[in-house]
């Protein structure tokens, strides 16, 4: 299940009391308008299939079950907590047969529960993120739900294992993931319209994980058809899948910082000492950039650290997107952010650093009643012509920076050149 990316809630100075208490307004209007139709949507669709539903006491008690294991599950991998961002999680296993096996107004209610659950027992987030996350689901499982029962309206012969009926279970369990994950993607989009579209769709990994999660849910689907009982044998798989996968991604967010999404300084050196490696046996050219947000002091001291770490994942997203997938980009520390270019010579390393600071100069970040700009300056380093390791290449970016800003700032500059040393006097004096 792909869940909207995950804030911990705390508090911060210098923020207006609206945007205090209510973080959706400090968002794009796009976005807040987006988030609140769908959640909108949500509502109308529970109270619809709510007022038209006959509920039985089997029905119930079937969602009982799911839930409990979805609890379960929770719990058992509550200690591991969950990594900033994108989080997955395995918890489709016990909504997905909601959905295929009871009637649609269960889909919806199924993601309520468990993001409650999670909020309260796993980590608190952006109240907001919740909400849509529920209503998104809630949608996509709703949508599945209707589908399914169209094609197979006795959804208990989903475990008497003939095959239209499981071919039908696949195609709507596929369409709960696409419409899931499309409607992810479109809040990820609109609130920060420069990512494209292929960061925040799939990549391999994460139809991998699709594909698992389909398979999971329609398994436990006709499992809990057969006998609610056999739920207890689903579970400790289910369990030990989900607890792997959150320790693959804490292992992940160990290497990344939490404000901004990029390597943090430990992981980007060992990624660009490799890279160093690399370049030297293979004799190829390689570039280095430090980046530094001007002024960034006065962003924090005006409207207050929360925007000034929205500016810090502006610029960082804005980076992201203007370089190339094996481009090692990195936050080196406060306003600092380091990049490695491999295979970059030095009108190659200027020309991204250009591009870098002009798309970051167009970049605009919204705060109260006022749009924030900001600038960036650069410090360039080429490999062979002014270091030829990690640390050297380093200290003569970071020079070529303190030029940058001591030239006016907003500007690309690289290590002056040294003059040679002027050839000393003969001495013409008599012995």
């Amino acid at each position: 299940m792909v869940a909207s990316g995950d804030t911990s809630v705390k508090p911060r100075d210098a923020m207006s009391p609206l945007a205090g208490r209510w973080p959706l307004l400090g968002q794009r209007r796009a976005l807040v308008a987006y988030l609140s139709g769908i959640v909108t949507l949500d509502v109308i669709a529970i109270g619809f299939f709510a007022t038209s539903t006959e509920f039985r006491w089997s029905d119930l008690l079937t969602f009982a079950a799911l839930m409990g294991c979805g609890a379960a599950c929770i719990e058992a991998t509550r200690r591991l907590g969950m990594p900033a961002g994108v989080s997955r999680d395995l918890l489709s296993a016990w909504w997905l047969p909601v959905a295929l096996l009871l009637p649609p107004v269960y889909a919806l209610f199924a993601p309520i529960f468990l993001q409650v659950l999670l909020q309260l027992r796993v980590r608190a987030t952006v109240l907001y993120r919740r909400v849509f996350s529920s209503a998104a689901i809630g949608l996509a499982g709703c949508t599945a739900s209707v589908v399914f029962h169209a094609a197979v309206p006795d959804a208990s012969v989903l475990s008497r294992g003939t095959a239209a009926p499981i071919v039908y279970a696949v195609g709507c369990a596929t369409l709960f993931a696409l419409l899931n994950t499309a409607l992810i993607a479109i809040a990820a989009h609109t609130a920060d319209p420069d990512t494209r579209w292929r960061d925040v769709l799939w990549d391999r990994e994460s139809a991998l994980l699709d594909v698992v999660e389909l398979c999971l849910g329609v398994t436990v689907a006709i499992a809990c058809g057969l006998n609610l009982a056999l739920l207890v044998l689903a579970l400790p798989p289910v369990v030990l899948l989900q607890r792997s996968l959150l320790h693959a991604q804490l292992q992940a967010a160990a290497r990344t910082d939490p404000k901004t999404g990029l390597l943090n300084a430990a992981a980007w050196q060992r990624e660009a000492d490799t890279e160093i490696v690399r370049a030297r046996r293979t004799g190829e050219t390689l570039a280095l950039l430090i980046v530094d947000i001007d002024h960034f002091k006065r962003v924090n001291d005006t409207y207050g650290h929360l925007v000034g770490d929205q500016v810090l994942a502006g610029v960082a997203a804005t980076l992201r997107t203007q370089l190339r997938d094996y481009d090692v980009v990195g936050r080196f520390g406060g306003e600092e952010f380091v990049v490695l270019l491999p295979r970059a010579d030095v009108a190659e390393a200027r020309r991204v650093a250009e591009r870098l600071r002009t798309r970051v100069g167009r970049m605009a970040v919204p705060a109260d009643d006022a749009m924030i700009t900001v600038t960036i300056s650069a410090g360039v380093a080429i490999m062979s012509m002014h270091g030829n390791d990690l640390i050297e290449l380093l200290a003569a970016a970071d020079l070529a920076l303190y030029r940058a800003k001591e030239l006016g700032r907003d500007r690309i500059c690289l290590p002056a050149t040294q003059s040679p040393p002027p050839n000393p006097t003969p001495d013409t004096t008599p012995a």
